[in-house]
């Protein structure tokens, strides 16, 4: 079943059942357009979607070409529009005494996280039951990430990501703490939310802190935080020492993919944070750094950051070659690359994979390109990430226009709106007579990049 909605009470309400019934639930980005979404919901074979009404129209044209795709059950209440159904009424129907527990297994299949959104073969994480279960349970075994049924916690992130779903949602209702839904971030509703509400944990990504340091004096009081952590993306050391020096509060940051439910280190397992470091593996799972070719390391070289443990995933939706492509026997390959201090602290140097990662929402530079590529104007593309104060990264484009034509960026901004996703569109796009490539015809975006990080630099000492 695709969950397409907001972080509304109906979002954990319709998880929760669908999971209890024993289905799979399948939560999709609502910033998705149809022409993101449709591939996704093809390959993942749904049946059922929920949703609110923003996301209504692009389902309904999703359906008429799937042939299994027939029931969408829309949120907000009666009459629902035609050829839907309305999830209350729905609900009203059921008989209390009717409703049964499917007893599922720890090995049964729970959710598919679709990592990036679409792309011409989009990937399905199949997390089961106890992968889930087994996050929850490493978690819950570092003392300063435990949570209690007397905490109160902010759940901004959007629920549809697997660090929301799972490290935060799902935390929540193993320890029987209350979670105050945000629709949507906002720093200055979200300051006002946390004093009138009391908030005690503080889960965020590192945009939403850079955001609450943005704002001016005076703000609400956060004297009721006592836990704030990071994730999802890499956390700056000047919003870390920041956001103590003006708040008092310590931002443990850790790391993890959604192939690992999510969580695999955290800062919060040592005695203090490090600025720049990941932290150390939480309990119960296992984490190693290999070189190219799986073989050890010498003390203090980069290697790839592998991970073992019951919370990795079962494997990738059917895609059995890109399931054995993940895998080192047991060792989950994320294509990070890592080193390791003398206290065992881990450091993130580079990405194995060209991932943008905007907000903590995963970009493929291939996705974007695709769709730059069908403008009749250009004749070559080539995007990058580069960093952004706002965001963490952002999406570059450089494009080369088709012989004779006359090209500017917000030809092309323009045209993809109803392509891709707003994070995913590029923040800059420049045009350029020709794009760096291998003799094989490979972009070389490290070029790229040093060509953005120098015009940076000029623009600045200007």
């Amino acid at each position: 079943m695709v969950l397409l909605a907001g972080n509304g009470p109906e979002f954990v309400t319709t998880f929760y059942g669908i999971l209890r019934a024993g289905a799979v639930a399948c939560p999709l980005n609502t910033l998705l357009t149809p022409k993101e979404f449709g591939p996704t919901l093809a390959h993942a074979g749904v049946k059922v979607a929920v949703t609110e009404l923003p996301s209504l129209s692009g389902l309904l044209a999703v359906r008429d070409r799937l042939a299994d795709f027939r029931t969408i059950l829309v949120i907000g209440g009666p009459p629902a529009p035609r050829g839907t159904l309305s999830l209350e009424e729905a609900l009203a129907d059921q008989r209390t005494d009717a409703v049964r527990d499917a007893g599922a297994d720890r090995g049964d299949l729970a959710v598919i996280a679709y990592t990036a959104g679409t792309m011409a073969a989009p990937k399905g994480v199949m997390l089961t039951h106890g992968n889930l279960l087994a996050n929850l349970e490493q978690m819950s075994g570092v003392p300063r990430l435990a949570l209690s049924r007397h905490d109160v916690a902010l759940q901004a992130l959007p629920l549809f990501h697997i660090y929301a779903l799972n490290a935060v949602l799902g935390m929540c209702m193993r320890h029987g703490c209350a979670v105050m839904l945000m629709e949507r971030f906002d720093p200055d509703e979200s300051m006002r939310l946390i004093e009138l509400h009391g908030v005690t944990v503080l889960p965020g990504a590192p945009p939403m802190f850079a955001a609450w340091l943005g704002l001016p004096d005076p703000v609400p009081s956060l004297s009721s935080v006592r836990l704030a952590f990071s994730g999802a993306a890499a956390l700056p050391q000047e919003v870390l020492t920041e956001f103590r020096q003006r708040f008092g509060i310590t931002i443990w940051e850790g790391y993890g993919l959604t192939e690992c439910a999510p969580a695999v280190t955290s800062n919060a397992v040592g005695a203090e944070p490090k600025g720049g470091s990941i932290g150390l593996p939480i309990p119960g799972v296992d984490v190693r750094l290999v070189g190219e070719h799986g073989e050890a390391i010498e003390e203090d070289d980069p290697g790839e950051v592998q991970v073992r443990g019951p919370n990795v995933f079962a494997g990738y939706w059917n895609n059995p070659e890109a399931t054995a492509d993940a895998f080192e026997g047991d060792w989950f390959k994320t294509g990070d690359v890592a080193v390791q201090d003398d206290d065992g602290y881990l450091f993130i140097v580079d990405r194995k994979k060209d991932l943008i990662i905007v907000s903590g929402f995963n970009v493929y530079p291939k996705e974007v390109e695709e769709a730059i590529a069908r403008h009749p104007k250009v004749a070559d593309v080539a995007v990058v990430g580069v960093p952004d104060d706002r965001t963490g990264e952002a999406v570059e484009a450089w494009v080369v226009p088709r012989g004779g034509e006359r090209l500017v960026g917000e030809e092309v901004l323009e045209f993809l709106h109803d392509h891709l996703a707003r994070f995913k569109c590029p923040k800059d796009i420049r045009v350029v007579e020709e794009i760096p490539r291998q003799a094989t015809g490979k972009v070389v975006r490290r070029a790229l990049r040093a060509k953005e990080a120098a015009a940076r630099s000029e623009e600045q000492t200007a």
